[in-house]
């Protein structure tokens, strides 16, 4: 059989990996096209972040109006609620084109290749291969959901979250090189793009320890090391704090529980519902987004008579492990100080948003808000791909398979959405 197989390969002048390489680089083409069409056929006016950044170049906080359901309305003022630091990106698209621009997929698209560039670099100072790298920063980029973060960077909700994972990438390979006051000031900034980032402060830490020292300490050392990283976020803290205060009367108070106020009848969904009736936390959305954040497969949802009619892609999304099966090399993870510490922060940021009334509504074969803490576990599964052994070259064939199936349902799902005109 092996003959056979060797002999059949020689025929045709490609082999099986072969074969899964043009498979993956095809279907990344195409995902990357469709970025492309997106970012040429980009509208404009529909990123509430061009609306704060416009406010902060004229020196006040709140907006005219809003381009999304998600703002709040206080004191007779719209105010657009989400954290700062992705306005600033915003800023130039703003200023040379003012807040109707569109160009916000052109800058998310950027934002990507950074994303892209820093798992690269992370992946080498793991000890990856070239191989290894490449296919591990095309699985990050094309298979999890930052690639829909991007395709949909034209909405605020996405932008923020391409900001946020690049800021924190970045942190994660300053950390790597002990660059701790920068790790400390880039996961602040991603603190002031997605509140939830903040809870990777004790995975840095880890990360930045030297080989063989201990992860709890209070020598000198240890406590100068985590006032580098902690004295930044400190700093992030008492921003946010003060931006609340100045906008909503009180440090503590982000505006979020004003959303359901705003959207008039006609824009009213579930979310509006559950915000006015249960709240923005309860314990009564736990089941369903528990579910759909580890259980619910690829779904294609049908309708008509006979139940024939392609209608669109399920908005809740598809689990991380269905969607993303490669993921699952995270049980190679090595017993350390470090899988001790990315499990912790893991299940802190994730328990929180199981409580959360959204579980990231609308999207599409993604569960997004993963992405708060997926840099924690793509990073612990990483150093099992590290190296060049047998071992390593076996479960490497693995990855590229679950890695091109993650592409492909990229791809079905995306044309899914497209030929239903949803939302892509």
């Amino acid at each position: 059989m092996t003959t056979s197989d060797a002999t059949g390969a020689r025929a045709f002048g490609l082999s099986r990996w072969s074969g899964v390489t043009l498979a993956a680089l095809g279907l990344a083409v195409a995902l990357a096209g469709a970025l492309a069409y997106r970012a040429l056929t980009e509208a404009g006016g529909s990123n509430s972040y061009a609306l704060l950044a416009d406010a902060f170049l004229h020196g006040r906080f709140d907006s005219p109006t809003c381009f999304d359901i998600d703002c709040a309305r206080y004191m007779q003022r719209i105010f657009v609620i989400f954290p700062p630091v992705p306005a600033l990106f915003a800023m130039p698209l703003v200023a040379l084109f003012g807040p109707d621009t569109s160009g916000f997929l052109i800058v998310s698209g950027l934002l990507l290749a950074g994303v892209a560039w820093t798992w690269s670099a992370i992946g080498e100072r793991l000890g990856l291969m070239r191989e290894a790298r490449i296919w591990t920063t095309a699985a990050f980029v094309f298979g999890t959901p930052a690639f829909y973060v991007t395709l949909r960077g034209d909405d605020v909700w996405f932008f923020a979250q391409i900001v946020g994972l690049l800021l924190v990438s970045l942190a994660v390979l300053a950390s790597l090189d002990r660059r701790l006051w920068l790790a400390g000031a880039l996961i602040g900034l991603a603190f002031l793009s997605r509140q939830m980032t903040l809870l990777l402060a004790p995975f840095l830490f880890a990360l930045s320890r030297p080989q063989g020292s201990r992860l709890i300490a209070f020598d000198r050392a240890t406590i100068l090391d985590a006032l580098k990283i902690g004295l930044p976020l400190a700093a992030a803290l008492g921003v946010y704090f003060a931006y609340n205060w100045a906008r909503f009367g009180s440090p503590l108070d982000t505006g979020y529980g004003y959303i359901a106020a705003y959207p008039d009848e006609a824009r009213r969904t579930f979310i509006t519902f559950r915000m006015e009736d249960i709240g923005l936390f309860s314990k009564d959305y736990l089941l369903f987004n528990a579910l759909h954040l580890f259980v619910q497969g690829f779904h294609a949802e049908f309708g008509g008579r006979y139940m024939t009619e392609l209608v669109r892609m399920d908005p809740m999304g598809t689990s991380l492990f269905a969607a993303s099966p490669f993921l699952l090399f995270a049980f190679y993870a090595r017993r350390d100080a470090r899988l001790l510490a990315g499990a912790l922060v893991i299940a802190a940021i994730a328990g929180v948003t199981l409580f959360y009334h959204s579980n990231g509504f609308a999207q599409h074969n993604v569960q997004r808000y993963a992405l708060d803490w997926l840099p924690a576990l793509y990073l612990l599964l990483l150093p099992a791909l590290a190296g060049a052994s047998d071992r390593v070259d076996e479960r490497l064939k693995m990855f590229k398979l679950l890695a091109v199936y993650a592409f492909a349902l990229n791809v079905v799902a995306f044309g899914i959405a497209g030929v239903t005109k949803g939302a892509i």
